[in-house]
């Protein structure tokens, strides 16, 4: 915490707006909104997960539709698909950002209309802070006209060519989920450029409760607004978060320093054009046994590390379920590993985590 949240929960309790509504969500709206820029809209919500799924409504994603996902992330991005009784076609990523592969995107675009179904959406993720690549990707997008939901959970305060994340696709989404670069707890947003979009949302996260004196529903709807109570960390949380971004950078450069003199040991490098709120540190071995060995090391020091994604294409949740990969995503989860990346460590925590693992490696 940064210290002005508490101020924020207090004006909440004070004058009695406990709701899922209120100044606190409002203005935590207009900080984000401020913060991204280039004109967008953003609507304070219960979770990131839940503004995917919203992002899947407004795009008219229903039951036998087929949606494109990034393989290598976290299942939220894909479970808000199943949701919408529709079916997930995982595409697997490229080396360069570890993010979905421009090349096996269109070619899982072009066999699904081979097919007879061309995809209604496709959900992209800023893994780990590092931009996608956004102008392929977009380019598919346009030339196949099938819309971006940009899952920006892990990348807010990242930019692709100076432009945040966030506001790149048709439909962003960010989390603040307790591990992100900020958070309120529980809590997600919607971002879009259109206003009528952003009300549309609200109306769909506030129950589709009509206008009338009565409750009166024509549409279903979803309890997806984000609490004034939790907005109000939120608008503390958003007066540190340049500070917040600082601290990740910062903790990354410190492990790639020291660990330099490893020629083992691989980093992901800032893609051009990007910069990367280096949300999560993390770390290439070898090999599996090699990551396991730094993993184990870790943990009988009581400090946590943890493997990258495993891809959902080899989830058992979404066992035979349509894929374009080519090992990319299997390789990086087998070797890749999730260092201690928290906004509070010290440099004593990050000495020691060092320390052990270069004891590790001779």
């Amino acid at each position: 915490m940064g210290g002005n949240e508490l101020n924020y929960v207090h004006e909440a309790f004070d004058t009695n707006w406990i709701a899922p509504l209120g100044p606190n969500v409002a203005g935590f709206e207009r900080s984000l909104e401020s913060f991204i820029g280039q004109n967008v809209h953003v609507a304070g919500l219960s979770s990131g997960t839940a503004a995917i799924h919203l992002s899947l409504d407004l795009l008219d994603v229903g039951p036998g539709d087929l949606v494109i996902c990034q393989s290598f992330t976290f299942s939220a991005s894909a479970n808000p698909i199943l949701y919408r009784g529709a079916s997930p076609v995982f595409v697997d990523s490229e080396r360069d950002t570890w993010n979905i592969s421009p090349e096996l995107l269109e070619q899982a675009i072009l066999d699904c209309i081979a097919k007879g179904k061309k995809p209604k959406a496709i959900v992209a993720v800023h893994l780990y802070g590092v931009p996608y690549k956004v102008d392929e990707i977009k380019a598919i997008s346009e030339a196949y006209n099938i819309p971006v939901i940009e899952d920006s959970a892990e990348a807010l305060g990242s930019m692709y060519k100076g432009i945040p994340c966030g506001s790149l696709g048709t439909i962003g989404i960010l989390s603040f989920n307790g591990n992100k670069i900020i958070t309120t707890s529980g809590g997600g947003a919607l971002v879009t450029k259109s206003k009528d979009l952003k009300e549309r949302a609200i109306y769909l996260a506030t129950q589709a409760r009509d206008a009338a004196p009565h409750y009166q529903h024509s549409v279903v709807g979803y309890n997806y607004r984000l609490s004034n109570v939790l907005a109000g960390i939120g608008r503390g949380q958003m007066e540190v978060l340049e500070d917040r971004v600082a601290k990740r950078r910062s903790n990354f450069e410190f492990y790639k320093k020291e660990l330099a003199g490893y020629a083992q040991l691989e980093f992901l490098e800032e893609p051009q054009h990007c910069f990367s709120n280096r949300w999560l540190s993390t770390v290439l071995t070898p090999s599996y046994e090699v990551r396991e060995k730094l993993r184990l090391a870790l943990e009988d020091e009581n400090i946590e590390s943890r493997p990258l994604w495993k891809p959902l294409h080899l989830q058992p949740v979404f066992e035979n379920t349509l894929k374009y990969t080519d090992g990319t995503s299997e390789e990086l989860f087998k070797c890749g590993l999730c260092l201690p990346s928290g906004s509070n460590l010290s440099e004593e925590d990050l000495w020691r985590t060092t320390r052990i693992i270069k004891e590790n490696l001779s």
